[in-house]
């Protein structure tokens, strides 16, 4: 999977457009079928003026949403800064991250926007492109497209629109306080992306996977995590 990134930093913004536009072919919208076991969040710390990136996907169970295990990786990108193209800077390290997983996820959230994106080709829609697992991006900001605002109730959601079409869901997490924006990357539907969000809320605004990617990568930054993959007992940590 690498291997396919190692002239991402070299590459201009109309070649990095062009591959936007080659891989968004590629997308399926696809129900869920069978039984989820497992869910993951994937999460991307690094400073906009930086080479250095830290990476993280932690794997949830379903049921429980407790950690069961994760990876994290320290990697370098020289792609700029452009807003619309920030999976070119992001995704590498996720590849890698997921590279060294033994137990795969049945399914990924990623910190970030799906097909709710100007080419449809937000990170998790870019990630999923390139691996045989479902993502959807589940984000804090909108980037496109307009909406009305949910209830305040939690669960309440509005479609997010484009152009006449649905790309994905203002959902609003918690009472009163200011929603997520959900959409399918890849092998996964509308539907089921705001079913997992629905299901992965939990007590605080971002939904428990991409919440505790943040918080292992946010501890892998400051040292208190190493790099590699690692399974866990369901006392450590949190």
């Amino acid at each position: 999977m690498e291997s396919a990134f190692i002239e991402y930093d070299l590459l201009t913004i109309p070649e990095a457009t062009a591959i936007q536009n080659s891989l968004r072919d590629s997308l399926r919208q696809d129900e869920i079928t069978g039984s989820i076991r497992t869910i993951a969040g994937a999460d991307i710390s690094l400073n906009r003026f930086s080479e250095t990136i830290y990476a993280g996907i932690v794997t949830l169970d379903y049921l429980t949403l407790q950690p069961l295990s994760y990876s994290l990786v320290k990697s370098k990108t020289r792609f700029p800064y452009v807003p619309g193209y920030l999976a070119f800077r992001e995704v590498p390290a996720l590849l890698q991250a997921i590279a060294q997983m033994d137990n795969k996820p049945d399914v990924i959230v990623v910190d970030g926007h799906g097909i709710a994106h100007p080419r449809r080709m937000g990170i998790a829609a870019h990630f999923g492109a390139l691996i045989d697992i479902p993502t959807m991006g589940c984000a804090k900001k909108k980037l496109y497209g307009q909406y009305e605002e949910p209830g305040v109730l939690k669960g309440e959601y509005t479609p997010l629109e484009a152009k006449g079409e649905t790309i994905g869901y203002v959902l609003r997490t918690k009472y009163n306080v200011k929603p997520v924006f959900v959409s399918p990357g890849n092998h996964l539907s509308l539907a089921s992306s705001l079913q997992l969000a629905k299901h992965c809320m939990g007590a605080y605004r971002i939904p428990e996977p991409t919440r505790r990617a943040h918080e292992f990568v946010n501890l892998f930054r400051t040292g208190k995590l190493t790099a590699g993959y690692h399974e866990m007992q369901q006392q450590t940590l949190f």
